[in-house]
């Protein structure tokens, strides 16, 4: 009689962070950028979310500010999927955000129920109770769909992802917009929507821009406007962990977008009586300039908001951009559902959906 071969087991271990992507012990983490862009492009239809290796590495390198442990599932030295942590190193961190990603082919073998395992496991090890995720969703894909209680939003219910999420013990918290901007058309409409926000604002407001590195007279502003961003911008039933920056966190930062190969222009709005920086809005482009321009981040401190500051940002960056790097076809962003008033600006400038992003949150028993 003869017996069935059992397939090989599937093993983890963590992904070293390699000293440079020709470095011999860099396959695995390669492999990891590889899988991530094949799951975005698998899960949201569209490469705008696109990474570079450089990109993921220059920023794994520096852990300065967030710890980033990650590991691999294999399979007979095939990696079937990754998983990548961020725990903040503040002192009062609480949440463990990871990604959890496995090759489009690959899923269904266990390589994710392995991986999640793992995320829990860091989490426990370091007293960290909550942990996060995202997941990316088509728009328009027929069927149910499922709300979270911002009541705001919603995504495809029967996404292997979204049915992985809740047979695995997470919330829906809350649903992101993924939204994009056509960098080749017409800018007409950004230049009279600027003109008519700076009215709006008044004169006790300047527009401020650089490419960085952040100059020094800006540094301890640009720190707080940033720092105000985990505790203004809405975060649904997400637990954040406020960060703390000052102008040495600020030119750390500087230096990890520098060795990602990342171009970033900043637009800010100062109120010139206190020489506050009230508003900002920041686009970034890696190395190939022919890709998607990410727009990192857009806030208007809350006692400045209702002075249009968020458009003025928006639209004095974006005609900045088509200088700066004419050559990316589209911006791509992400708001959350709920905040209306920054989706309306976008949506008044051109930006149109591409896809959705759901945010889970899961409370471990300690």
């Amino acid at each position: 009689m003869t017996g069935i071969a059992q397939a090989p087991a599937i093993t983890v271990r963590p992904v070293v962070v390699p000293a440079g992507l020709d470095a011999p012990d860099a396959g695995t983490f390669l492999e990891m950028v590889r899988i991530a862009n094949a799951v975005c492009l698998h899960d949201a239809g569209h490469d705008y979310l696109h990474e570079e290796p450089e990109e993921m590495l220059g920023f794994m390198q520096d852990q300065s500010d967030w710890t980033q442990p990650a590991f691999a599932a294999e399979r007979d030295g095939v990696v079937l999927g990754v998983v990548k942590l961020m725990i903040s190193n503040e002192p009062d961190a609480q949440t463990v955000e990871f990604d959890l990603m496995i090759d489009p082919p690959m899923w269904g073998q266990g390589a994710e129920e392995l991986l999640l395992a793992e995320v829990e496991r860091e989490a426990r090890d370091r007293g960290l109770a909550t942990i996060q995720t995202w997941t990316l969703h088509r728009p328009g894909t027929p069927g149910p769909t499922l709300e979270p209680p911002t009541g705001w939003g919603s995504i495809p219910a029967e996404d292997r992802q979204t049915v992985f999420q809740l047979s695995h013990g997470f919330s829906l918290e809350q649903v992101e917009r993924n939204s994009v901007f056509d960098l080749t058309g017409e800018f007409g409409l950004v230049e009279r929507m600027l003109a008519e926000a700076q009215e709006v604002a008044g004169a006790d407001y300047r527009v401020v821009s650089w490419t960085a590195p952040t100059p020094p007279e800006f540094r301890d502003g640009f720190a707080y406007v940033l720092s105000r961003m985990s505790t203004d911008a809405p975060s649904g039933g997400m637990v954040v962990d406020e960060q703390h920056w000052d102008a040495a966190r600020v030119e750390r930062r500087d230096a990890r977008q520098r060795a990602q190969g990342l171009t970033v222009s900043v637009a800010a709005v100062q109120h010139i009586p206190t020489g506050t920086l009230a508003a900002y809005n920041e686009l970034v482009i890696s190395e190939d300039r022919s890709g998607a321009t990410q727009q990192y981040g857009t806030l208007v401190l809350t006692e400045h908001r209702g002075r249009r500051l968020g458009t003025v940002v928006k639209c004095a960056n974006l005609l900045r951009w088509r200088d700066v790097v004419p050559e990316s076809p589209r911006v791509s962003t992400f708001n959350a559902e709920e905040n209306r008033h920054m989706l309306d600006i976008n949506e008044a400038i051109g930006f149109v959906p591409a896809s959705y992003a759901g945010a889970w949150k899961k409370t471990l028993a300690l």
